[in-house]
């Protein structure tokens, strides 16, 4: 059985108990390095998750008979692995344990309630401007290209100057959340996550 478990934000405190019994029944654990250094007890079998999403996917398949645990960051289902994993295994083959995703702790810290959120990524993929415009409540998970800078500046361009909400590194040591402007947004943040609220 292949099971894909949420680790959640980073902090280890925010495993669910499920994902504890997953991760500790688990023969191989499968994950990137940070994510495999939260388990640096574990004395089973690792392999490191990379760039070849295919390869690992053949891997999978030839393996099922083990008991395999992919670590996801955050919920395996929001941009996460869990999507292309559930797209090519079976339901019967594939057991997926959500997590509490960095949307839905940076709602939480800043208070931001989560109905009529819209969620989107700029992860390794161009973001839908327009649309991030049009909506009022809008979270995004960044990557190094297209982070808060960019994306403040993009709706700046549009004629809107909306708050964004910028977490920092969240649940870690370092954890900070800034609560700006879109013309007061600095040129770089650490690995972040961002809430835009396009007030109307």
């Amino acid at each position: 059985m292949l099971t894909v478990v949420g680790i959640g934000p980073g902090a280890a405190e925010y495993l669910t108990f499920q994902a504890h019994r997953a991760i500790n029944d688990a023969e191989i654990l499968v994950g990137g390095k940070r994510q495999l250094a939260l388990f640096a007890e574990f004395r089973g079998e690792t392999r490191l998750l990379d760039s070849d999403l295919d390869g690992l996917v053949v891997w999978l398949s030839e393996n099922m008979a083990k008991r395999i645990v992919v670590l996801a960051s955050g919920d395996p289902l929001i941009y996460g692995i869990g999507k292309r994993l559930a797209a090519k295994f079976p339901p019967e083959q594939l057991r997926i344990i959500p997590g509490i995703s960095s949307v839905q702790y940076l709602c939480a810290k800043a208070a931001v309630d989560m109905n009529d959120l819209w969620i989107t990524s700029s992860h390794g993929r161009e973001p839908d401007f327009k649309a991030i415009a049009a909506h009022q409540k809008v979270a995004m998970v960044t990557d190094t290209i297209i982070g808060p800078h960019v994306i403040a500046q993009e709706l700046l361009k549009r004629g809107l100057n909306p708050t964004l909400i910028i977490g920092e590194n969240l649940s870690s040591a370092d954890e900070r959340i800034h609560r700006l402007r879109a013309a007061d947004v600095a040129q770089s943040y650490a690995m972040n996550v961002v809430i835009i609220l396009n007030e109307r």
